[in-house]
């Protein structure tokens, strides 16, 4: 914004302590003049020689010629040094928030990386260059996030577009060869990006929170995730086992139930070759609600169940299935759970498998 350039904050400041340091001068002679010199007589008095042998006895206008210029140099002198004394400690006072300024004029400039780090103890001043500190490493955490996002994004949508060059292309030079087995094969590449580009416009839209909150039970949305992946999880020899209270919070009945959906599909597509479980549970606490979906599998350190909500992770053997995803499931999870103002935590189970909990503020009593 185009500003008309004005008076600076230093000179306000200075003119302020000097203004007010003239007063205070001011209302201090005042007081002499009102509690003293009122008091003097303002005409010579006859006096008894033995009653004050020594001194002179003053009048008011003699006080006031001696008085007045004295006065006079005392509020030039008080003008000066609150002038003087002013422009050095405002100058002092506003050093932090020059800092500040000169930092918002770097990050402005596309530079996230540089920190005020303002030293001394905690006042206004330090709060804020903490509070801006702590926004800057936010904005370069999720700048850096979008650019890995986009060129991985890039990556994988131009994987499957190569794959359909090269089908068309080999169809193309062989007349002779199956028409069948190549549709088949677009077929599953074009689902395939498909999938990829529902998951990106869905991570989109949970980061901008363009939906409308209604009041939503957790526990219904397993039981439905559970009933649609029923099929899938018999087909690769996994049991369920469920329990749990009713759980309501408001959110995106789509987004939330998109989430249970993928814990759940990522629960079964990640188990034991055979005979594997999956848990689910949900559990209300007095101010949230929780949702914990924990299965059987191969061990997990904590490091590579940190690392399982980073977009496009994949692991060996969700490459080498037959529904090997496209990599955003527990970062749609994490997206989702964020924008419900939530917190999702990966545990890893000492016999193999992971536990992944997320829990929701609850929803009022009545509310929805």
């Amino acid at each position: 914004m185009d500003r008309r350039p004005g008076v600076s904050v230093r000179l306000k400041l200075t003119l302020s302590y000097a203004g007010f340091l003239m007063i205070a001068g001011v209302l201090l002679l005042g007081a002499v003049w009102v509690f003293l010199l009122r008091y003097v007589p303002d005409r010579a008095m006859l006096k008894n020689p033995d009653d004050r042998p020594d001194g002179v006895f003053p009048i008011r206008s003699v006080l006031l010629d001696v008085f007045a210029p004295r006065a006079a140099a005392v509020l030039v002198f008080l003008l000066f040094f609150g002038l003087l004394g002013g422009w050095i400690l405002a100058g002092r006072m506003l050093a932090p928030l020059t800092r500040i300024t000169d930092a918002t004029r770097t990050a402005t400039q596309g530079s996230l990386s540089h920190r005020i780090r303002l030293p001394g103890r905690k006042d206004e001043f330090r709060e804020l260059a903490d509070a801006f500190d702590a926004m800057l490493a936010r904005l370069e955490a999720h700048v850096a996030e979008q650019q890995r996002f986009a060129a991985n994004a890039s990556h994988e949508l131009r994987t499957p577009l190569a794959v359909s060059k090269a089908l068309l292309d080999v169809a193309r030079a062989d007349p002779d060869q199956d028409p069948g087995e190549v549709i088949d094969r677009l077929h599953a590449v074009n689902t395939r990006a498909i999938d990829l580009t529902e998951a990106l416009l869905l991570l989109s839209h949970a980061d901008q929170r363009s939906f409308t909150r209604e009041r939503v039970d957790l526990s219904l949305l397993a039981e439905e995730a559970i009933e649609t992946l029923l099929p899938l999880a018999e087909k690769r020899g996994v049991t369920f086992e469920t329990s749990g209270d009713i759980t309501p919070t408001l959110g995106s009945h789509a987004l939330l139930l998109q989430l249970t959906t993928n814990l759940v599909h990522n629960a079964i597509v990640h188990n034991l070759p055979e005979q594997g479980t999956v848990w689910v549970d949900t559990g209300a606490r007095p101010d949230t609600v929780v949702l914990t979906v924990e299965n059987t599998g191969e061990k997990l350190t904590p490091q590579q169940a940190s690392t399982l909500t980073e977009r496009f992770q994949r692991g060996t053997e969700r490459v080498h299935t037959d529904h090997a995803g496209v990599g955003l499931g527990l970062a749609i999870v994490k997206t989702i759970t964020h924008a419900h103002d939530g917190t999702l935590t990966l545990t890893p189970r000492p016999d193999g498998g992971i536990r992944i909990t997320v829990e929701l503020p609850a929803a009022a009593s009545g509310a929805g």
